[in-house]
C-alpha cells in the first residue's frame, strides 16, 4: 500500500487490540467490537449489534465446552418465529450427520421439512399409523443381537419402560395414579406375556386379556386366594385398561405398531395432528407413547454401539407443545422427567418449546410444577422470542436477565402501531442465554426454500388469497 510521504510498505502489521468495558472505551466508538459470538454449530442469524454470524447447536456447544448439557429451552409468543429457529437448527443438524427426532408434531409444523430432508414421517391417528405402547421397538431388535449380562440388563430396561408407559396411560385415563397393588399386577402380567410371546410384541389388549383370565401367578401377585377375591382386586384396573382399548383412544394404541421408526433415517417426525382433534386425553397419550418410542430408539442405538454392532450416532429431539402432555393428569411430569434426565449420557440433545411458563400453573400439584420447572433449569441454553413483562418476570426466576436484556425482549412482544401489513417487531428475533453470560441478540433471515418449508401460516394465507380472488 502507499503511505503519503513515507514510501511503500510491503507489510502492514495488525493493530493492537485492547479489552475493556464499554464504559471505559466509549470514547473510541465506532472502533469497538463485541467479544465475539460462537461460530460452532448451525448459523441461525446475525448479531443485532455487531452483525457477526451467530451459530447455535446444543450438541456442538457441549462438545466445545460452551455449555454443560445439551438441553435447549425455546420460549416465545405465537407468531414470533420460535419454530422457525428450531427448523433452522434441525436442517443444520441433519447436514452435520445428527439424527433428528420430532417427538409429537401437533400442528404439524415439521413434517414437510422432514420429508424435504429425506426423512421418515409417521402419521398417527385412527385409520392411519398406529403405535403400540408396549412395543419394545428398536430396543427389542437390539436385544435379539446381544447376549450375556448386557442383554439381561437391557431386558430389564425394556420391562421397566413398558410398565412405566402403561402406568402413565392408565393414570391419564383414570385421572389419578394407580395403586401399588395394581402396579405389581401390571408388572407380573407383562412378565407373563413376555414369556408367552417370544416372537411378537405384547399389546394393551393382551394385558387386559391375561388379567381377566386371572392365572395363578397373577392371583399370587395380587395376594388373593380365590378367583372372586382377585376379580375384586383388579376390577378398577380392568375398566381402565378396557377404556384404553375401547374408549376415546380406541384404534390408536390397541394393536401392533404399523410403521416402526427407521434407525437409519436422517430425520423422523411423528405427526399426531389428527389425534389432537379428538381431545386432550388422546393427544397426551399420543405424546407419551411417541416420547417413549423415540427414546427407546436412542437407547437401542446406544446399546448396539456399546457392543460394536452399530455406529455411534448423535440425536437431536424436539419436544414441541411440551405442557399439553404434562397437564393431562397428575404424575405425568414424573414420567417425562425420567425419560429426559439422562440425555447427555446418551449423546442426545433436546429442544423443548412452549409459549409461556404460565402453562406450569395448569399442572395439578406443586410437586408437578416443581419438576416441570426443573426441565427449564436443566437446559443449559434458553432462547427467548418476544415476551411481555409479566412473562419475563417468570423467566427471571429461572434464568437471570439484565435490565437491558429484559427491555430488548419486551420491545419485541407487540407492534407499536395499528398499521395493517406492518412486520411484527419480534419476528425472527431471539435472545440466546447461557448461564450468567450476557445474552446474544440474534436476528434470523430466511433464504431460498426456507420461505416455504418454515412457513406455519400457509393455511391462513391460502384462505385469504382464495377469498380475495373471488
Amino acid at each position: 500500500m502507499e503511505d503519503p510521504g513515507a514510501g511503500r510498505a510491503a507489510h502492514v502489521a495488525a493493530a493492537p487490540e485492547y479489552q475493556a468495558t464499554t464504559s471505559q472505551v466509549c470514547g473510541l466508538f465506532p472502533f469497538t467490537a463485541g467479544s465475539g459470538t460462537p461460530a460452532i454449530g448451525t448459523p441461525v442469524g446475525r448479531h443485532q449489534l455487531f452483525g457477526e454470524v451467530v451459530c447455535l447447536d446444543p450438541l456442538a456447544w457441549l462438545r466445545a465446552g460452551l455449555v454443560v448439557n445439551p438441553g435447549e429451552f425455546v420460549l416465545g409468543q405465537p407468531g414470533t418465529g420460535e419454530s422457525t429457529l428450531v427448523k433452522r437448527q434441525l436442517t443444520g443438524a441433519v447436514a452435520a450427520g445428527t439424527r433428528v427426532l420430532v417427538l409429537g408434531d401437533t400442528k404439524p409444523d415439521y413434517s414437510m421439512l422432514v420429508e424435504h430432508l429425506g426423512g421418515q414421517v409417521i402419521r398417527v391417528g385412527r385409520g392411519m399409523d398406529r403405535i403400540n405402547p408396549l412395543d419394545a421397538g428398536p430396543l427389542g431388535a437390539a436385544l435379539r443381537r446381544m447376549g450375556g449380562p448386557d442383554a439381561q440388563a437391557l431386558r430389564w430396561e425394556v420391562r421397566s419402560r413398558r410398565l412405566s408407559l402403561l402406568m402413565a396411560l392408565c393414570t391419564l385415563i383414570r385421572g389419578a395414579p394407580i395403586t401399588n397393588a395394581e402396579e405389581v399386577i401390571l408388572g407380573r402380567a407383562i412378565d407373563l406375556l413376555d414369556d408367552r410371546l417370544t416372537s411378537a410384541q405384547p399389546a394393551v389388549t393382551d394385558v387386559l386379556a391375561v388379567i381377566e383370565q386371572g392365572p395363578d401367578t397373577l392371583r399370587a401377585a395380587a395376594r388373593t386366594d380365590t378367583p372372586a377375591g382377585f376379580r375384586d382386586r383388579v376390577s378398577d384396573l380392568v375398566f381402565t385398561l378396557d377404556l384404553l382399548c375401547t374408549g376415546s383412544l380406541a384404534g390408536v394404541f390397541d394393536g401392533p405398531t404399523t410403521k416402526p421408526i427407521d434407525l437409519d433415517a436422517p430425520a423422523v417426525s411423528v405427526d399426531i395432528s389428527r389425534v389432537g382433534a379428538a381431545g386432550d386425553h388422546l393427544l397426551t397419550a399420543a405424546m407419551l407413547s411417541t416420547w417413549a418410542h423415540g427414546y427407546a430408539m436412542v437407547d437401542a442405538a446406544a446399546a448396539l454401539a456399546e457392543q460394536h454392532l452399530a455406529p455411534r450416532r448423535s440425536y437431536l429431539a424436539v419436544m414441541d407443545e411440551l405442557w399439553r402432555a404434562l397437564r393431562g393428569a397428575p404424575g405425568l411430569v414424573e414420567y417425562a422427567d425420567s425419560l429426559t434426565r439422562l440425555n447427555r449420557a446418551k449423546g442426545m440433545g433436546t429442544i423443548m418449546i412452549t409459549h409461556s411458563l404460565a402453562d406450569l400453573d395448569a399442572l395439578s400439584s406443586e410437586e408437578d410444577r416443581a419438576k416441570a420447572r426443573g426441565f427449564v433449569e436443566r437446559c443449559a441454553i434458553t432462547v427467548m422470542g418476544g415476551l411481555p413483562p409479566r412473562e419475563l418476570a417468570r423467566v427471571c426466576e429461572i434464568t437471570p436477565l439484565t435490565g437491558p436484556e429484559q427491555e430488548l425482549v419486551t420491545s419485541w412482544s407487540a407492534p407499536d402501531s395499528w398499521q395493517p401489513g406492518a412486520k411484527h417487531p419480534g419476528r425472527g428475533k431471539y435472545l440466546i442465554k447461557t448461564g450468567e453470560r450476557l445474552g446474544i441478540p440474534v436476528e434470523l433471515s430466511l433464504v431460498g426454500a426456507e420461505y416455504d418449508l418454515y412457513d406455519t401460516d400457509q393455511a391462513i394465507r391460502s384462505v385469504v388469497g382464495e377469498g380475495t380472488s373471488r
